[in-house]
């Protein structure tokens, strides 16, 4: 083990490249049980990853994942990328409503394609999605779809790494105002045993950000509740599903944009503003709670435990994880280039 993964990082330190030289949008990351950093992302209609064995610091050369003609790539619509113990996957949107997925084996070197994630052809045209995984090489994915009476509503799969196709989807939630907020990507997020579904509601005039659980990895949920406890009436579309993340504790948090504001949430605790922006995302873990976001065209980053606000550059779409080091890593997309940093 510490021979494959002395080599990979020699391989990757021999092929790193610059965040300027990455053209591509819609950057999402993901890191495995050993520490490895993927990123995925899209350039035109093809898919692809770049690979750090070193926290973040360096990343290799980009590798091409696949190409999907009429691929989604904007407004958080893109690939989407979660990594396991042996295995890492990615899913992307094509504009005629297909998921499609690629997986990686650890043990070898290049992408293949698997079935799609939707088990109705054509239904989720909206293009948005999330991906998660646990540490025992399963899969789940949460979208947008129109399978019941052509209203977008919040759909579930699982697959294993090993297995060739996606279980059957289900319906997770549907709104009874017949649909949920029809341009805002849902979230997902997997830690001891509990998997939790985070979304954007369209219910009685309002957009709020609601959430549903599962102890049982998807095959039942519990009933949607809501996240915080104020409400953001509004006709119109804010493209913005906000961020998800559950700690050691299992407590479930969500971060989002309610207006022009900045609001996180934890179970049992009262909401707190942190500012002023949109394309919020969030990760709670080893005792930190980081949460970033857009402001005008700036990416800034919040600890909330030390309550300080980082500007770490300019452009789009941020989102921030931790590595296993224990410092944040933040990608985001800047005039269709690929930009990322180590705080």
């Amino acid at each position: 083990m510490f021979r494959n993964t002395l080599l990979l990082f020699l391989l990757i330190a021999s092929l790193k490249v610059n965040a300027a030289d990455i053209p591509g949008q819609q950057p999402n990351a993901a890191i495995d049980t050993r520490g490895i950093v993927r990123i995925a992302y899209g350039s035109g209609e093809k898919i692809f990853c770049i690979t750090s064995a070193d926290n973040g610091s360096n990343f290799s050369k980009p590798v091409l994942v696949g190409e999907v003609k009429g691929m989604h790539l904007g407004h958080t619509r893109g690939p989407q990328i979660a990594s396991s113990k042996g295995y890492s996957l990615i899913t992307t949107m094509d504009k005629s409503g297909n998921i499609h997925s690629y997986k990686l084996n650890h043990a070898g070197k290049s992408w293949s394609k698997t079935g799609n994630t939707n088990d109705k052809v054509g239904s989720a045209p909206e293009g948005l999605m999330a991906i998660t995984a646990d540490k025992e090489d399963n899969f789940y994915a949460v979208w947008l779809d129109l399978g019941t009476g052509k209203k977008n509503n919040i759909h579930f799969s699982s697959l294993n790494g090993k297995a060739a196709s996606w279980s059957k989807n289900l319906m997770v939630y549907k709104s009874p105002d017949e649909h949920v907020c029809e341009c805002c990507r849902p979230n997902i997020s997997y830690r001891n045993n509990k998997l939790v579904i985070g979304f954007r509601n369209w219910l009685i005039g309002s957009r709020d950000i609601y959430y549903t659980v599962s102890a049982d990895k998807g095959k039942t949920f519990s009933n949607a509740k809501k996240s915080g406890t104020g409400t953001w009436r509004l006709n119109a579309c804010p493209m913005d599903g906000g961020g998800l993340s559950i700690n050691e504790k299992g407590i479930t948090s969500t971060a989002w944009r309610r207006n022009s504001d900045v609001i996180y949430w934890s179970e049992n605790q009262l909401e707190q503003r942190l500012g002023t922006g949109k394309d919020v995302s969030m990760i709670e873990s080893k005792g930190r709670t980081l949460v970033a976001w857009q402001e005008n065209n700036h990416i800034k980053v919040m600890d909330l435990s030390k309550k300080s606000v980082a500007e770490i550059g300019s452009g789009i779409s941020p989102r921030v994880y931790l590595t296993n080091s224990g410092k944040a890593l933040c990608v985001w997309e800047e005039n269709k280039v690929v930009r990322y940093k180590v705080i």
